[in-house]
């Protein structure tokens, strides 16, 4: 399975699977679709992109209000591309703007993986 499989075929209901990590082990496919969305968040700048979205007031950010990260312009859009397609992020054309939100079932999905159970 090369790397635009794994990004193709990582969908919400396909990261919704995995169970907290610390409470089964992953299966190769479930590791592989969870790796692509960590992979797209281990650039900073890309981080930084996911901070400024997830943070917005009203849910969802134009990329004229993100893009000073440093880079330039055709750079933040080839990494909110990758932050789309890990399934990270939606986006919204809006006559020439685009407006992006983080998507909530997958940020769920990566906390739920992450999350410890419970001392007994």
């Amino acid at each position: 399975m090369t790397d635009a499989d794994v990004l193709e075929s990582t969908t919400l209901d396909a990261v919704l699977c995995c169970p907290p990590v610390t409470s089964a082990e992953l299966s190769a496919m479930d590791a592989a679709r969870v790796a692509a969305m960590f992979k797209a968040l281990g650039d900073p700048v890309r981080l930084r992109l996911f901070s400024r979205i997830a943070s917005h007031p009203d849910g969802e950010a134009c990329v004229c209000d993100i893009a000073d990260v440093g880079v330039a312009q055709p750079t933040v859009s080839h990494h909110l591309k990758k932050l789309r397609d890990a399934g990270l992020l939606t986006s919204e054309r809006r006559g020439t703007w685009v407006y992006y939100r983080v998507d909530p079932k997958a940020l769920s999905a990566l906390s739920i993986l992450l999350a410890t159970q419970t001392l007994r």
